[in-house]
């Protein structure tokens, strides 16, 4: 048998007290899977006096987790720290550096620096893995890094964060306020104290913009993803997609264009009937269409202690069933070098169209006002409903607007002609309707 494969990790919270339990207890069974032990030796946290549950008397603590990622004690480095700068770069860094493999699930280190840390794990030949990082225990990186060879990927999109989706379907099912739902999700623990970074659709940037560069071989820009969240998503917007046959997700969307890849992140109106509209709760699924296989959909627990333990685990386990001499694939699917530029597209047209949700003042001319501005701009209206707002407003009414296959910058100028012209009392709500499997 083999030498053990040791292993050093940095961060001890909820997922790495995990990693460090699954790997006790699993020893035997990851022993005849890789044909090798694979013993924690080393620990890098902030605390050592804390409770985690786990037995630490036998590894070596360093302060400093560079310090760790140097170490000749260990061979893999598993960063859980977090961050896309400090200890969590250094650290990674000093691990590939010194020729040891590297193991992370921190999707904002990747979307920042993946690339130029791709490039020293390629020239060192050591191994990044990374399958946290996105969608939690989904193996959707291993699918597209190593299970699709000769696919070309047209569209990558998916539910990629899933406080937003459990946001979403307690407001559809208990017609619940968006506020009330954070409240509880944080409660629960599925949303952080500053919930900004999901709820504003940042964490699903991350993801999508690691996906995109896997997807179309281009150098990750997770600064160039078109980005609204879910914070003013209302009951209204919920009652009016379940009218329409419709239920609301927040989407990460990469699709290849004739002009470049675009990349988006906002709230999107599914069809009920779709598969993806049945991921319900802090599910998150993805799904990949691709030229030979046609659409593929991965779908099972984004996040928590145990999903993402088990994505680490199976990564050091990659590592653990490698042997001396054995010739790594590349981190992205591509030899880092030989990632193109990205090439940023326009948004375009969308074959759903679009849901507009406008609260106006009553009043005569206003209904006709709204139809003329949409002409104006070429949209073509699929329907197009007027509701009263409730019994409180009685000088309010609500019109819903859907629209056929048009532009992102059509439907905005109408929206802004409409506004000018006095008859809004609230802002304008645009939502796109999504194809989707």
């Amino acid at each position: 048998m083999a030498e053990s494969l040791r292993v050093g990790i940095a961060g001890l919270g909820t997922v790495g007290a995990s990693v460090v339990r699954v790997l006790t207890e699993k020893a035997a069974e990851l022993t005849r899977q890789c044909g090798r032990t694979i013993t924690v030796t080393a620990v890098s946290a902030r605390s050592r006096d804390k409770d985690r549950g786990i037995d630490l008397s036998s590894v070596s603590w360093f302060e400093n987790p560079v310090d760790l990622a140097r170490s000749n004690e260990i061979d893999v480095f598993i960063e859980l720290i977090g961050g896309d700068e400090g200890a969590a770069r250094e650290s990674v860094k000093a691990a590939l550096e010194a020729g040891r493999h590297v193991v992370t699930a921190n999707k904002a280190l990747l979307a920042k620096h993946g690339v130029a840390l791709a490039e020293i794990a390629e020239k060192k030949g050591v191994l990044l893995n990374y399958e946290a990082a996105v969608a939690g225990g989904i193996p959707v990186i291993k699918t597209m890094r190593e299970a699709m060879a000769g696919n070309s990927v047209n569209r990558v999109f998916g539910i990629l964060n899933g406080t937003c989706n459990y946001i979403l379907t307690r407001m559809e099912a208990e017609g619940l306020s968006f506020e009330a739902c954070l409240k509880d999700a944080q409660r629960l623990g599925y949303a952080e104290a500053d919930p900004t970074f999901d709820i504003e659709g940042n964490d699903t940037a991350h993801k999508l913009a690691i996906l995109t560069s896997l997807a179309f071989g281009h150098r990750i820009a997770a600064d160039d993803i078109y980005l609204e969240g879910i914070s003013n998503i209302t009951q209204a917007d919920i009652r009016a997609a379940a009218e329409l046959g419709y239920r609301i997700k927040l989407l990460g969307v990469a699709q290849r264009t004739e002009s470049g890849i675009e990349q988006r992140v906002h709230p999107t109106m599914v069809p009920t009937a779709s598969v993806i509209a049945q991921v319900h709760g802090v599910t998150n699924a993805v799904a990949i269409e691709t030229d030979i296989l046609g659409e593929l959909l991965l779908s099972g627990p984004g996040a928590g202690g145990n999903a993402t333990a088990s994505a680490v685990v199976g990564d050091i386990a990659d590592i653990a069933k490698s042997r001396p001499g054995f010739q790594h694939g590349p981190v992205f699917g591509r030899p880092a070098k030989e990632l193109k530029p990205y090439k940023k597209a326009q948004m375009r047209s969308h074959a759903g169209g679009y849901f507009i949700r406008l609260t106006v003042h009553d009043r005569v001319g206003v209904f006709a006002s709204v139809a003329k501005r949409m002409a104006d701009n070429d949209i073509s209206l699929e329907s197009i409903v007027q509701h009263a707002v409730g019994p409180e407003a009685v000088d309010k009414k609500t019109v819903i607007l859907v629209t056929h296959e048009t532009t992102e910058a059509a439907v905005r100028k109408a929206v802004e002609a409409i506004t000018k012209d006095g008859h809004l009392t609230d802002k304008a709500q645009v939502i796109r309707i999504e194809r989707a499997g």
